[in-house]
């Protein structure tokens, strides 16, 4: 199953990050290290975090730092979520392709860095008329900092399951281990659960929610695409198929192209094109005239 590559994929495409998902884990895996420690901990949410009036007055590696600090505190079952998020991540890379996967993740953590900034013209533009008009650079700081703990990285790896549901919606997964309950069932869940927190949470919630639906609408909307496990197993059969196809063409053209030695003077005919002809010189013409074992006894005699 091949698609028709678009035109910023033919000119970006191949600066696309692959292995994305091992990255991200990579990534998470640091900030629970720092997390372990009260310095370190401090320093993730101080430093690290997304927080837009910090940007603009210079901290502009929060732009992507942010996405070290993982969606969630460091328990039992936090190896087990970052094999599976890994796991998730690697089949969508496979099955989208590196591009597709790579806009997704990168299009999630833009939407996310827009919501910050965002949050900061609300705040600007509510805080105002609350504290008399009199916006400091103190107020904008507290509450800009304030909505830097809404921007996390749950909904990166909740767009990364969603996408998985809607790609493999019969694809089942095993609920607290034991149950197998399908990923379309889990996908209408927590949908349910992110309109809920949309309802009932704050604004800075509200913010960074929208945009991470956004970001799964738009690109799920425009790529909706499903497959079962035997389209997967077709799909990567015929990609090992083509591959084969690919390289042995390769080793062909690089081969030598062997020359013929032999050939018939009457129908031209090599030991290449049949190798079960026998070729001999004829004494009788004048030049040297070789013919195959067909036409030996044959052919006219050149005087």
């Amino acid at each position: 199953m091949n698609y028709r590559k678009s035109n910023l994929e033919k000119k970006f495409g191949r600066y696309a990050v692959k292995n994305l998902s091992l990255y991200l884990v990579i990534g998470f895996a640091i900030g629970y290290v720092l997390q372990l420690t009260e310095a370190g901990s401090s320093f993730l949410y101080t430093w690290l975090s997304l927080d837009a009036w910090k940007i603009l007055h210079g901290q502009i590696w929060r732009l992507l730092t942010w996405v070290l600090i993982p969606p969630s505190r460091f328990d039992f079952f936090t190896l087990l979520m970052l094999y599976f998020y890994w796991s998730v991540g690697t089949m969508l890379e496979r099955v989208w392709g590196t591009w597709k996967y790579n806009v997704y993740i990168f299009g999630g953590i833009l939407c996310t860095v827009i919501a910050a900034f965002l949050c900061l013209v609300y705040i600007y533009v509510w805080v105002g008329p609350v504290w008399g008009g009199d916006v400091t650079a103190e107020v904008m700081s507290y509450y800009s900092m304030y909505a830097s703990y809404y921007m996390s990285t749950y909904y990166i790896t909740l767009s990364i399951f969603l996408g998985y549901a809607a790609t493999f919606p019969d694809m089942q997964v095993m609920l607290f281990f034991v149950i197998p309950v399908k990923t379309k069932v889990l996908g209408v869940i927590y949908l349910l659960l992110l309109g809920y927190y949309f309802i009932q949470g704050n604004v800075f919630s509200k913010f960074v929610i929208g945009a991470a639906l956004i970001n799964m609408g738009v690109f799920l909307l425009r790529n909706r695409t499903s497959f079962n496990p035997q389209q997967i197993y077709r799909r990567q059969a015929t990609r090992v198929k083509n591959r084969a196809r690919v390289s042995t063409a390769k080793r062909e053209e690089k081969a030598p192209k062997m020359k013929a030695v032999h050939k018939c003077a009457i129908c031209g005919q090599t030991e290449l094109t049949n190798p079960n002809l026998e070729f001999r010189y004829c004494s009788k013409c004048k030049g040297n005239y070789e013919y195959c074992s067909e036409h030996l006894f044959t052919h006219e005699h050149v005087k």
